[in-house]
Protein backbone atom coordinates (compact mmCIF):
# COMPACT_ATOMS: atom_id res chain seq x y z
CA UNK A 1 0.00 0.00 0.00
CA UNK A 2 1.48 3.78 -1.04
CA UNK A 3 -0.59 4.85 1.81
CA UNK A 4 -3.99 4.20 4.08
CA UNK A 5 -6.13 4.50 1.21
CA UNK A 6 -4.47 3.49 -2.43
CA UNK A 7 -3.10 -0.18 -2.86
CA UNK A 8 -0.36 -0.86 -5.84
CA UNK A 9 -1.00 -3.61 -7.68
CA UNK A 10 2.70 -4.35 -8.92
CA UNK A 11 4.03 -8.08 -8.44
CA UNK A 12 7.84 -8.68 -8.46
CA UNK A 13 8.87 -9.70 -11.45
CA UNK A 14 10.51 -12.99 -9.74
CA UNK A 15 7.10 -13.58 -8.53
CA UNK A 16 5.96 -17.34 -9.61
CA UNK A 17 2.26 -16.90 -10.85
CA UNK A 18 -0.33 -19.34 -12.25
CA UNK A 19 0.12 -20.11 -16.02
CA UNK A 20 -3.45 -19.58 -17.48
CA UNK A 21 -4.34 -18.09 -20.79
CA UNK A 22 -5.98 -15.08 -19.07
CA UNK A 23 -2.95 -14.46 -17.10
CA UNK A 24 -2.17 -10.38 -17.03
CA UNK A 25 1.16 -9.37 -15.72
CA UNK A 26 -0.49 -5.85 -14.62
CA UNK A 27 2.12 -3.20 -13.57
CA UNK A 28 1.97 -0.66 -11.02
CA UNK A 29 -1.65 -0.59 -11.00
CA UNK A 30 -3.27 1.80 -8.37
CA UNK A 31 -6.78 0.77 -6.73
CA UNK A 32 -8.49 3.72 -4.32
CA UNK A 33 -10.13 2.30 -1.38
CA UNK A 34 -11.80 4.42 1.73
CA UNK A 35 -9.22 2.85 3.89
CA UNK A 36 -5.92 0.27 3.51
CA UNK A 37 -5.07 -2.15 6.10
CA UNK A 38 -1.72 -3.86 6.48
CA UNK A 39 -0.55 -7.12 7.95
CA UNK A 40 -0.38 -5.35 11.05
CA UNK A 41 -3.92 -4.08 11.76
CA UNK A 42 -5.41 -4.96 14.35
CA UNK A 43 -9.06 -6.20 14.27
CA UNK A 44 -10.65 -3.62 16.87
CA UNK A 45 -9.02 -1.04 14.29
CA UNK A 46 -11.08 -2.77 11.07
CA UNK A 47 -14.08 -2.68 12.76
CA UNK A 48 -14.09 1.06 14.53
CA UNK A 49 -12.80 2.23 10.51
CA UNK A 50 -15.64 -0.04 8.58
CA UNK A 51 -18.71 -0.96 10.86
CA UNK A 52 -18.64 0.81 14.09
CA UNK A 53 -20.37 3.89 12.31
CA UNK A 54 -23.38 1.81 10.86
CA UNK A 55 -24.81 0.92 14.61
CA UNK A 56 -26.39 4.14 14.90
CA UNK A 57 -28.24 3.78 11.26
CA UNK A 58 -29.11 0.62 12.17
CA UNK A 59 -30.97 2.13 15.53
CA UNK A 60 -32.26 4.88 13.54
CA UNK A 61 -34.37 2.55 11.18
CA UNK A 62 -31.64 2.63 8.29
CA UNK A 63 -30.97 -1.49 6.92
CA UNK A 64 -26.99 -2.32 6.65
CA UNK A 65 -24.83 -4.78 5.09
CA UNK A 66 -21.35 -5.70 5.59
CA UNK A 67 -19.66 -8.94 3.94
CA UNK A 68 -16.22 -9.50 3.72
CA UNK A 69 -15.09 -10.44 -0.14
CA UNK A 70 -11.93 -12.39 -2.10
CA UNK A 71 -9.85 -15.59 -3.10
CA UNK A 72 -10.11 -18.54 -1.09
CA UNK A 73 -7.71 -18.64 2.01
CA UNK A 74 -7.36 -14.84 1.58
CA UNK A 75 -8.66 -14.72 5.76
CA UNK A 76 -12.36 -13.53 5.11
CA UNK A 77 -13.36 -15.88 8.07
CA UNK A 78 -11.04 -14.38 10.05
CA UNK A 79 -11.84 -10.37 9.57
CA UNK A 80 -15.42 -11.41 9.81
CA UNK A 81 -15.40 -13.89 12.95
CA UNK A 82 -11.75 -14.02 14.13
CA UNK A 83 -9.84 -16.56 16.38
CA UNK A 84 -8.24 -16.58 19.56
CA UNK A 85 -4.69 -15.23 18.73
CA UNK A 86 -6.72 -11.68 16.78
CA UNK A 87 -9.43 -11.53 18.76
CA UNK A 88 -12.44 -11.55 17.95
CA UNK A 89 -13.72 -10.12 14.32
CA UNK A 90 -16.45 -7.77 12.73
CA UNK A 91 -19.25 -9.82 13.85
CA UNK A 92 -18.39 -10.05 17.62
CA UNK A 93 -17.62 -6.72 18.09
CA UNK A 94 -20.58 -5.44 15.92
CA UNK A 95 -23.02 -7.53 18.22
CA UNK A 96 -21.69 -6.69 21.75
CA UNK A 97 -21.70 -2.46 20.39
CA UNK A 98 -25.53 -2.97 19.12
CA UNK A 99 -26.55 -3.85 22.71
CA UNK A 100 -24.45 -1.58 24.42
CA UNK A 101 -25.69 0.79 22.03
CA UNK A 102 -29.45 -0.25 22.22
CA UNK A 103 -29.30 -0.38 26.27
CA UNK A 104 -27.53 3.27 25.86
CA UNK A 105 -30.39 4.75 23.63
CA UNK A 106 -32.96 2.74 26.29
CA UNK A 107 -31.28 5.00 29.29
CA UNK A 108 -31.14 8.66 27.09
CA UNK A 109 -34.34 8.18 24.95
CA UNK A 110 -37.86 7.54 24.99
CA UNK A 111 -37.80 4.71 22.74
CA UNK A 112 -37.64 1.06 23.33
CA UNK A 113 -35.78 -1.97 21.12
CA UNK A 114 -36.66 -5.51 20.46
CA UNK A 115 -34.01 -7.35 18.72
CA UNK A 116 -34.35 -10.76 16.53
CA UNK A 117 -32.00 -12.79 14.46
CA UNK A 118 -31.57 -15.89 11.91
CA UNK A 119 -28.72 -17.58 10.67
CA UNK A 120 -28.60 -18.99 7.93
CA UNK A 121 -26.00 -20.61 4.76
CA UNK A 122 -25.98 -20.73 1.14
CA UNK A 123 -24.49 -24.03 -0.03
CA UNK A 124 -24.94 -25.13 -4.07
CA UNK A 125 -27.99 -22.69 -4.08
CA UNK A 126 -29.29 -23.64 -1.55
CA UNK A 127 -30.94 -22.24 1.83
CA UNK A 128 -30.32 -23.89 4.86
CA UNK A 129 -31.01 -23.01 8.65
CA UNK A 130 -27.53 -23.01 10.59
CA UNK A 131 -29.28 -22.94 13.91
CA UNK A 132 -31.72 -26.38 12.91
CA UNK A 133 -30.51 -29.86 13.23
CA UNK A 134 -31.01 -31.39 10.06
CA UNK A 135 -32.55 -28.08 8.29
CA UNK A 136 -34.45 -29.24 5.09
CA UNK A 137 -33.60 -26.77 2.29
CA UNK A 138 -35.82 -23.64 2.69
CA UNK A 139 -37.90 -21.85 -0.09
CA UNK A 140 -37.08 -17.88 -0.94
CA UNK A 141 -40.37 -16.10 -2.20
CA UNK A 142 -41.25 -12.77 -2.27
CA UNK A 143 -44.18 -10.97 -1.33
CA UNK A 144 -46.45 -8.80 -2.96
CA UNK A 145 -44.58 -5.67 -1.88
CA UNK A 146 -41.40 -6.58 -3.17
CA UNK A 147 -40.01 -7.89 0.73
CA UNK A 148 -38.05 -11.16 0.69
CA UNK A 149 -38.57 -14.10 3.41
CA UNK A 150 -37.54 -17.16 3.26
CA UNK A 151 -40.54 -20.10 4.63
CA UNK A 152 -39.56 -22.29 7.71
CA UNK A 153 -36.14 -20.32 8.24
CA UNK A 154 -36.37 -19.55 12.58
CA UNK A 155 -35.94 -16.56 14.38
CA UNK A 156 -34.42 -16.13 17.92
CA UNK A 157 -34.66 -13.72 20.45
CA UNK A 158 -31.60 -13.12 22.42
CA UNK A 159 -31.90 -11.59 25.96
CA UNK A 160 -28.09 -10.77 25.88
CA UNK A 161 -24.76 -10.75 23.39
CA UNK A 162 -23.62 -13.92 25.00
CA UNK A 163 -26.39 -16.11 23.75
CA UNK A 164 -25.91 -14.68 20.46
CA UNK A 165 -22.81 -15.53 20.08
CA UNK A 166 -23.79 -19.07 21.51
CA UNK A 167 -25.62 -19.41 18.49
CA UNK A 168 -23.73 -18.25 16.11
CA UNK A 169 -20.86 -20.70 16.89
CA UNK A 170 -23.26 -23.24 17.09
CA UNK A 171 -24.22 -22.46 13.39
CA UNK A 172 -20.84 -21.97 12.32
CA UNK A 173 -20.20 -25.98 13.16
CA UNK A 174 -23.12 -27.15 10.82
CA UNK A 175 -21.86 -24.98 7.62
CA UNK A 176 -20.54 -26.50 5.29
CA UNK A 177 -16.58 -26.59 5.39
CA UNK A 178 -13.96 -28.83 3.47
CA UNK A 179 -10.41 -29.16 2.60
CA UNK A 180 -8.82 -27.75 -1.00
CA UNK A 181 -5.42 -27.54 -2.36
CA UNK A 182 -5.59 -23.48 -1.76
CA UNK A 183 -6.84 -23.85 1.98
CA UNK A 184 -7.39 -26.47 4.40
CA UNK A 185 -10.53 -25.80 6.21
CA UNK A 186 -12.34 -23.61 3.09
CA UNK A 187 -15.66 -22.24 4.06
CA UNK A 188 -18.06 -24.16 0.86
CA UNK A 189 -21.22 -21.87 1.45
CA UNK A 190 -21.98 -18.39 2.37
CA UNK A 191 -23.11 -17.69 5.71
CA UNK A 192 -25.39 -14.95 6.41
CA UNK A 193 -26.57 -13.44 9.70
CA UNK A 194 -29.22 -11.07 9.99
CA UNK A 195 -30.22 -8.71 13.00
CA UNK A 196 -34.14 -7.49 12.87
CA UNK A 197 -34.03 -4.75 15.09
CA UNK A 198 -37.67 -2.74 16.05
CA UNK A 199 -37.76 0.22 17.98
CA UNK A 200 -41.25 1.73 19.18
CA UNK A 201 -41.95 4.82 21.45
CA UNK A 202 -41.73 3.91 24.87
CA UNK A 203 -45.28 5.32 26.15
CA UNK A 204 -47.59 4.35 23.71
CA UNK A 205 -49.96 7.26 22.13
CA UNK A 206 -52.69 8.07 19.63
CA UNK A 207 -49.99 6.73 17.03
CA UNK A 208 -47.48 4.53 17.40
CA UNK A 209 -44.22 5.53 15.65
CA UNK A 210 -42.17 1.95 14.97
CA UNK A 211 -39.21 1.59 12.92
CA UNK A 212 -38.17 -1.71 11.58
CA UNK A 213 -34.62 -2.10 10.26
CA UNK A 214 -32.09 -4.82 9.43
CA UNK A 215 -28.62 -5.68 10.05
CA UNK A 216 -26.63 -8.04 7.48
CA UNK A 217 -22.97 -9.33 8.42
CA UNK A 218 -22.31 -11.81 6.03
CA UNK A 219 -18.82 -14.01 6.23
CA UNK A 220 -18.73 -15.37 1.88
CA UNK A 221 -17.24 -17.88 0.60
CA UNK A 222 -14.20 -17.44 -1.56
CA UNK A 223 -13.99 -16.90 -5.52
CA UNK A 224 -12.01 -19.94 -6.74
CA UNK A 225 -10.05 -21.38 -9.85
CA UNK A 226 -10.04 -25.08 -10.13
CA UNK A 227 -6.74 -25.54 -11.67
CA UNK A 228 -5.44 -23.76 -8.28
CA UNK A 229 -7.71 -25.62 -6.07
CA UNK A 230 -7.43 -28.69 -8.10
CA UNK A 231 -11.19 -29.61 -7.22
CA UNK A 232 -12.76 -32.33 -8.68
CA UNK A 233 -16.52 -33.92 -8.53
CA UNK A 234 -18.14 -32.56 -5.64
CA UNK A 235 -15.93 -29.52 -5.09
CA UNK A 236 -16.13 -28.53 -8.03
CA UNK A 237 -19.78 -28.27 -8.07
CA UNK A 238 -19.43 -26.19 -4.89
CA UNK A 239 -17.07 -24.08 -6.40
CA UNK A 240 -18.88 -23.56 -9.57
CA UNK A 241 -21.88 -22.11 -7.47
CA UNK A 242 -19.50 -20.28 -5.53
CA UNK A 243 -18.58 -18.29 -8.27
CA UNK A 244 -21.68 -17.67 -10.00
CA UNK A 245 -23.05 -16.18 -6.66
CA UNK A 246 -20.45 -13.94 -6.16
CA UNK A 247 -20.42 -12.82 -10.08
CA UNK A 248 -24.23 -11.92 -9.59
CA UNK A 249 -23.22 -9.93 -6.51
CA UNK A 250 -20.88 -8.03 -8.33
CA UNK A 251 -22.88 -7.77 -11.54
CA UNK A 252 -25.67 -6.20 -8.61
CA UNK A 253 -23.15 -3.98 -7.11
CA UNK A 254 -22.26 -3.15 -10.28
CA UNK A 255 -25.52 -1.73 -11.54
CA UNK A 256 -26.83 -0.24 -8.27
CA UNK A 257 -24.02 2.47 -9.02
CA UNK A 258 -25.52 3.58 -12.38
CA UNK A 259 -28.87 5.74 -11.60
CA UNK A 260 -31.71 3.91 -13.30
CA UNK A 261 -29.87 0.94 -13.81
CA UNK A 262 -31.94 -2.73 -13.98
CA UNK A 263 -30.51 -4.34 -11.20
CA UNK A 264 -30.20 -8.68 -11.62
CA UNK A 265 -31.14 -9.61 -8.52
CA UNK A 266 -32.53 -12.40 -9.26
CA UNK A 267 -29.64 -14.36 -10.82
CA UNK A 268 -28.72 -16.75 -7.65
CA UNK A 269 -30.32 -17.20 -4.20
CA UNK A 270 -27.49 -14.95 -2.57
CA UNK A 271 -28.25 -11.76 -4.07
CA UNK A 272 -32.21 -12.26 -3.80
CA UNK A 273 -32.03 -12.70 -0.17
CA UNK A 274 -30.27 -9.32 -0.20
CA UNK A 275 -31.90 -7.43 -2.26
CA UNK A 276 -33.04 -5.03 0.46
CA UNK A 277 -30.20 -5.15 1.89
CA UNK A 278 -27.96 -3.64 -0.88
CA UNK A 279 -29.93 -1.10 -2.19
CA UNK A 280 -32.67 1.50 -0.97
CA UNK A 281 -32.60 2.43 2.24
CA UNK A 282 -29.44 0.97 3.15
CA UNK A 283 -25.87 1.46 4.03
CA UNK A 284 -23.43 -1.04 3.02
CA UNK A 285 -19.46 -2.41 3.93
CA UNK A 286 -17.50 -4.44 1.32
CA UNK A 287 -14.77 -5.47 2.77
CA UNK A 288 -12.18 -6.60 0.08
CA UNK A 289 -9.48 -9.24 1.90
CA UNK A 290 -6.56 -9.57 -0.66
CA UNK A 291 -4.00 -11.97 -0.31
CA UNK A 292 -0.17 -11.43 -1.31
CA UNK A 293 -0.07 -15.05 -2.40
CA UNK A 294 0.98 -15.17 -6.02
CA UNK A 295 -1.52 -17.97 -6.65
CA UNK A 296 -4.35 -15.53 -5.87
CA UNK A 297 -2.90 -13.03 -8.79
CA UNK A 298 -6.18 -13.29 -11.16
CA UNK A 299 -8.50 -13.04 -8.35
CA UNK A 300 -7.35 -10.12 -6.88
CA UNK A 301 -6.66 -8.43 -10.16
CA UNK A 302 -10.27 -9.01 -10.99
Amino acid sequence: AIDNQVLIFDPAEDSILPRTPLLRRARDERFAFDRVFDQYATQEEIFCSTTKGLISSVLNGINATVFAYGATGAGKTHTMIGNETSGPGVMIRTLRDLFTAMEDAYINSSRVFDISFSYLEVYNETIRDLLVDFSAPLDLREDADGSVCITGLSRHRPTSPEQLFSCLERGNHKRHISPTDANATSSRSHAVLQIYVQSRDRVSGMQNNVQLSKLSLIDLAGSERACVTKNIGERMTEGANINKSLLSLANCINALTIPGSFVPYRNSKLTRLLKDSLGGNCRTVMIANVSPSSLYYEDTYN
